[in-house]
């Protein structure tokens, strides 16, 4: 095999190598999880499953959805599952967005894409707070 020969067989093998690989990231964007829908929820925040919301900045995630609180008696809640691949996003009140520690995808708290590769927002649901109980619903 000459020099040429080598280069194109080379190159053809990346190529290969390289659809198989956009292929499979295309498959898996195809299966992430949809956002919970008809949602009903009310938390004790009493409970220990629940004490991370109990201070401003903490956050569970709860079927499907991430809840993060967000001042004395707000929170905020959206879908936990990034929309490029599916990773379970993280709240975060000091940078005022989500994040997909995967990719690095952002969203507002209103979950709003504002940096991708993601392209598609969260689904956000609404909260009300009495006492100790949080109410998440659609």
């Amino acid at each position: 095999m000459d020099r040429k020969e080598f280069l194109v067989t080379l190159g053809k093998g990346a190529a290969v190598a390289g659809l198989a690989y956009c292929v499979g990231c295309a498959a898996n964007g195809n299966d992430i999880p949809t956002a919970p829908s008809n949602v009903d929820i009310t938390l004790d925040l009493s409970q220990s499953a629940n004490s991370a919301l109990n201070n401003v900045g903490g956050s569970i995630v709860n079927n499907g959805i991430i809840i993060g609180r967000t001042g004395t008696s707000s929170f905020v809640a959206v879908s936990s599952a990034c929309t490029h691949q599916g990773t379970t996003i993280q709240f975060q009140l000091n940078n005022n967005r989500f994040y997909c520690n995967n990719h690095g995808s952002t969203y507002a708290l209103d979950g709003t894409v504002t940096l991708g590769p993601a392209e598609r927002s969260l689904t956000k649901y609404n909260t009300t707070f009495s006492g100790n109980s949080l109410r998440i619903y659609s």
